[in-house]
Parts: C-alpha cells; structure tokens; sequence
C-alpha cells in the first residue's frame, strides 16, 4: 500500500494526554467515524508489550474503515503488526533504511523544516513529508517553527505530497490556503476535544474548503 494524495487530506496522531477515562481505541474510532482519512499511532512512554497490542488492535480499526494506518517512529513495531508504514522525524532512522527494513509496498513520511530536508527525503524514498510546525503548539515541546513561505517552498519543491502540522485547528487552518498542501496532520485539534467525532467532521470540512481555495 503507498500513499495516495486523498488519503492525507486529515490526518490524526494520537495522544493519550486527553483520554479522560476513555481508551485510545474508542478516541481513534470516534475521530474515524468523523472522517479522519489517516491515523498515526504516537506512543513516547509505553512499554513494548502494550505498544504492540495497542498497534494490532488500531490497525484492524483502520482496516474496518479503510483508513492507513502508521506507526510513529517505531519501525520495528510496524513491521511487527503489518502496519501500512511509519512517520519518521529527522533525528530518527533514515527514509532509505526504513524502506529496506518495512520493504517497497510501505508508507514512509518524513518530517521536515527546510527545502534541504524536503528534497534529501524525497530522494531517499519518502512516500510524503509532514512539515512544521507552522504554528505554535504545545503537543510537540521541541517543534521549530516553519513560516509559510517555507512550506509553500517546500510544496513547490518536491513532488510527493505534503502535509502541515503543528498547532493547527477549525480557526487558523484558512491561513494555509494556497501553500500546496494536499491536507494537514493534527493532534488536539481531534483528540482534546470533548465531541471528537463532531469535532473532526467539522474540521475536514475547513480542510477541504482550504485545500480546495
């Protein structure tokens, strides 16, 4: 399975920081169910075990509703539970050697904060980028803030598709009408909120409105 352009129009990285007695899974559902086209499973601080279980329970979700399903940062967790592929940062393994590891059917996305960046993972094999932060946020403490022309740089630059995140929701996300992005990764702006599904159908539909501008 590679990465087709559509299926990044809104994509959600989990978090468990609001679950608020809820599970993950009934979180990741409930932001399918409002149209989330893509789901990346980010997981800093569990275990191993709980890690795996918790990937092979999200990818059959994914599966139900035909949403890809990643793994963020851990390759060997991906290719444990068959996952469609994984998001890498710049710190992490490289896009080349990740491809070698999961194989050619494999999603790979790379972040990115310059031009420079953009291109080297393209050329290494990258399937998408994820660019930014292109405004402030407090998911990601160490984020580095990319202004708009970079993204739109990057955009005209490369020719896999890209997609922003950082600090993004239903109020600012106009703002990045016209930079080439195909659609744009979020975290709170799913998973804090109190109605996620209500919340994410609502936030595809500015997505769209957007990325069609």
């Amino acid at each position: 399975m590679r990465c087709d352009k559509k299926d990044l129009l809104l994509y959600a990285v989990t978090d468990r920081s609001w679950l608020n007695g809820a599970t993950l899974y009934e979180q990741v559902e409930a932001a399918l169910r409002g149209g989330a086209t893509f789901i990346q499973l980010r997981e800093k601080a569990l275990d191993q075990e709980h890690f795996l279980a918790e990937a092979r329970e999200l990818k059959t979700l994914c599966r139900r509703f035909g949403v890809p399903f990643l793994i963020n940062d851990n390759v060997e967790i991906a290719a444990a539970v068959d996952a469609d592929g994984v998001h890498v940062g710049q710190s992490d393994m490289e896009a080349g050697d990740v491809r070698a590891r999961l194989g050619a059917d494999k999603i790979i996305g790379v972040s990115a904060q310059t031009v420079e960046q953009a291109l080297l993972a393209q050329q290494r094999g990258a399937d998408y980028l994820g660019v930014g932060a292109v405004f402030p946020t407090g998911t990601k403490q160490d984020a580095t803030d990319v202004p708009y022309e970079t993204l739109r740089d990057i955009c005209r630059a490369v020719d896999i598709p890209v997609i922003a995140i950082g600090g993004i929701n239903r109020g600012n996300v106009r703002q990045l009408a016209g930079s080439g992005i195909c659609g744009v990764a979020v975290v709170s702006a799913i998973f804090a909120q109190k109605q996620i599904e209500a919340a994410t159908a609502d936030l595809k539909a500015a997505v769209e409105q957007m990325v069609n501008t």
